[in-house]
């Protein structure tokens, strides 16, 4: 599924996540008829790459400062980043062969530490990490593993070697919480925020808990944007 980023948000959704995966950005804008065109074909595309590439939509009337960094003159304009830098792209809504070509140039054959990490096993993972020892999506799963069996320093290490996601920081918030030893359920999540939030501004690991709740929080809990705001109360 495709996220819309901003030029806030850019460096996070764009720059940063390219270093994990590779990223199209497609620089598109309401009025613009081609774009409506192309937008949907990318979206199918991208997503049958079951995660290989991330998508990535930009409105360029909003997004002054990213569009002005592409020197878009004409759009749709579609662009290829990895490990932050443009490694393709094209003008103009082409058809669907063509952006299955563009597709499959970012997504070269799985090495043998991508078909280890495939299997799902921490033997198998572990021997990926071997044989590529920053490999990110051994490193994710891998310490997903560990989170499971309580062993969060391990997991926590291993995140460090790989930059900063919204997958990362989830499963390193999982990981500090099992370091505590109240078991914190749905049912009981509202009077655990409750009870930290009275503490946040002062002690630095009721406000590292809270945190790492809000995190772990399922995204479409409505819950998650309340206690958001119940933390920046507190804190300004």
């Amino acid at each position: 599924m495709a996220i819309d980023t901003t030029d806030a948000t850019f460096e996070q959704d764009v720059i940063a996540r390219s270093s994990v995966v590779p990223v199209i950005v497609d620089l598109w804008a309401p009025w613009c008829g081609p774009c409506r065109t192309l937008g949907p074909t990318i979206e199918k595309v991208v997503a049958e790459s079951d995660g290989a590439v991330e998508l990535v939509k930009l409105n360029v009337d909003e997004n002054p400062q990213v569009s002005a960094a592409f020197g878009v003159q004409s759009i749709p304009a579609v662009y290829a980043l990895r490990d932050g830098k443009v490694v393709d792209g094209f003008i103009g809504a082409v058809p669907e062969s063509a952006v299955r070509e563009f597709v499959s140039r970012l997504t070269p054959a799985p090495s043998e530490a991508d078909q280890l990490v495939a299997l799902g096993d921490e033997s198998s993972i572990r021997r990926a990490l071997e044989l590529e020892p920053d490999h990110p999506s051994a490193i994710t799963s891998l310490a997903s593993i560990l989170v499971e069996k309580g062993d969060a320093d391990e997991a926590l290490s291993l995140l460090g070697r790989i930059p900063e996601t919204e997958e990362t920081r989830r499963i390193a918030a999982a990981a500090r919480l099992t370091r505590h030893p109240e078991k914190v359920d749905d049912g009981s999540l509202d009077e655990r925020f409750s009870e930290l939030l009275a503490n946040v501004k002062t002690d630095e690991d009721a406000r590292q808990e809270y945190l790492d709740l809000l995190e772990t929080m399922d995204s479409e809990d409505p819950r998650r944007e309340r206690f958001r705001r119940a933390l920046a109360a507190q804190l300004f």
